[in-house]
């Protein structure tokens, strides 16, 4: 065989066939979330979710394994807001370098009229499907223990800059700010009160840094 007739094989490049992964998970996410808002848990089915988003109904169980699978990702896409870099990176990166207190607390407070219309209705969702479906009860159950773990970290950060008033624990901390940003406070003042997103934000920069530093 001579050299002329012999390719060199190309590096396989497998970019492309992971953009159009990610765009297809993208769109099952985003089908799964309009029929799931609109129909309900209960009854929006996998197969639904997977005719209308143009893929297979095993696509859907392989990249997220049924249906409490897609509402935990809608969930973990609301939390990370809307920027390019995730909410909670962007809180962080304030919280460790900024030493003024209320410029901390008024950062979480922005960061939650961000992340809250995003996650409030997956909220309400989980919460009314956890009446009679386990599995929904169980990632309801979750999300709480994996929110509290995180308003832990953030109280970890006014307890170690020394900014919490005396006689605040930062366990006190930590429920402070678990309950000042429960998706459910916004379903309340925002949702059915009709608060503005500035007054929300308002209410749980007030709120938080009274009842702390």
């Amino acid at each position: 065989m001579s050299r002329s007739t012999v390719k060199t094989p190309r590096p396989y490049d497998s970019s492309g066939r992971q953009h159009a992964a990610e765009v297809r998970r993208l769109t099952v996410l985003d089908v799964a979330g309009r029929r799931f808002l609109r129909d309900g848990y209960a009854a929006t089915t996998v197969a639904s979710i997977a005719a209308e988003a143009g893929v297979s109904v095993e696509m859907v169980y392989k990249a997220f394994a049924g249906k409490p699978g897609l509402v935990r990702a809608l969930w973990d896409a609301g939390l990370a807001g809307e920027a390019p870099v995730h909410a909670e990176a962007r809180s962080d990166e304030v919280s460790s370098s900024e030493s003024d207190p209320a410029l901390i607390i008024g950062n979480w407070a922005r960061l939650s009229t961000e992340v809250a219309p995003l996650v409030a209705p997956v909220l309400l969702l989980i919460r009314t499907a956890s009446a009679t479906d386990p599995e929904m009860q169980k990632l309801k159950d979750q999300l709480d223990l994996e929110r509290l773990a995180r308003m832990a970290h953030n109280a970890d950060a006014l307890a170690h800059g020394g900014h919490l008033r005396d006689g605040a624990t930062r366990d006190q901390a930590r429920d402070v700010l678990f309950t000042y940003t429960t998706p459910e406070i916004y379903e309340l003042l925002v949702l059915r009160q009709g608060w503005s997103l500035d007054d929300f934000a308002r209410f749980i920069r007030q709120g938080i840094a009274a009842a702390l530093l």
